[in-house]
């Protein structure tokens, strides 16, 4: 019970959380240079002042701004995220659409980056002032500092256009025509190099983090004590300070979903997987605000989500955290 009222506070705080980034992106999004009406009215191949005062009415955009606030609000309230400028389909109806392939590329990413990157840093960390260490401190620091879209087009070069391992472009093969199992295998084929690419960065994080904590753990009192038990070093490490360096990596992996979309939006253009990431960035161009405001809330959700997670995780490792706190 305690623990449902613990959630639940966690919820309705989330919601207000939600509803506050929804009118903040309302008027950020409204700074973007650019006409919307002008856009659009440019791509149809007319420039009419009649015909771009007649769409800026269709679109709502001829409202002061405080009303499209009010309206947009009551829309968000009623799960309504409103209607694409560009494709006039529900937003709600587009995000959901290009959702499944970012949660396939953001948790299989996370998925990698987390077991590998606390495996590196604890070897780090056992191994702390050795040519291992070394080694993973400064691959670590490498793949941190490398921008994700140098990274990926360098992998796109190598892998895929001079060893032809894998495809540079896209979520399945263009000429595809199977289905089952034949469709899976083509779809983790090109979900590769996208994924190991933004895990690559995030393991690179966890390292760090898990080697930092684990070698500030190793010195508190507790473990002295272990060893002065006669405690295996083995045992030592594994439920002591590894169990307890966990908790600032659980933290950041809490935060790390709003991260994740930003890292997406480099990723999916550069491999043209077809995601969130990618549709927040044609909707920058192409001025659909109402998307990129939907975009913005769906995220916001997965984080509240996450951290969330993330506070029910942290009385499950550390049982002195009481969900109250």
């Amino acid at each position: 019970m305690q623990r449902f009222s613990f959630v639940l506070g966690r919820l309705i705080k989330g919601i207000f959380v939600i509803l506050a980034i929804g009118v903040l992106a309302f008027f950020v999004i409204r700074l973007v240079p650019g006409d919307p009406v002008a856009v659009i009215a440019g791509k149809s191949g007319s420039v009419d002042a009649e015909y771009m005062e007649a769409l800026r009415t269709r679109l709502g955009l001829d409202q002061p701004i405080l009303v499209q606030l009010g309206i947009f609000m009551k829309g968000l309230v009623q799960g309504d995220l409103g209607q694409s400028y560009r494709q006039g389909a529900p937003v709600m109806e587009i995000i959901l659409e290009r959702l499944p392939a970012t949660l396939l590329l953001t948790l299989s990413a996370s998925a990698i980056s987390i077991l590998l990157g606390v495996m590196a840093g604890a070897l780090a960390a056992r191994r702390h002032g050795t040519w291992a260490d070394s080694a993973i401190s400064t691959l670590a620091l490498i793949f941190y500092a490398t921008p994700l879209f140098w990274m990926g087009l360098m992998a796109i070069l190598l892998f895929s256009l001079v060893l032809g391992w894998f495809p540079a472009f896209g979520m399945v093969s263009s000429d595809m025509r199977y289905e089952g199992l034949r469709h899976v295998l083509d779809v983790l084929h090109h979900l590769v190099m996208p994924m190991t690419i933004l895990g690559l960065f995030y393991m690179a994080v966890y390292a760090r983090l898990t080697r930092a904590s684990m070698l500030e753990v190793a010195e508190m009192d507790f473990v002295r004590t272990a060893r002065a038990k006669g405690m295996t070093e083995a045992y030592i490490t594994r439920r002591h300070i590894l169990r307890n360096a966990l908790l600032p990596v659980i933290t950041f992996a809490g935060i790390q979903a709003g991260h994740l979309i930003g890292g997406t939006v480099l990723v999916e253009t550069v491999f043209g997987w077809p995601g969130i990431g990618r549709l927040a960035f044609d909707s920058l161009l192409q001025r659909d605000y109402p998307v990129l405001l939907g975009i913005f809330i769906i995220t916001s959700v997965m984080v509240v989500v996450f951290n969330i997670i993330t506070d029910i995780l942290y009385t499950l490792v550390d049982p002195r955290i009481e969900v109250t706190q």
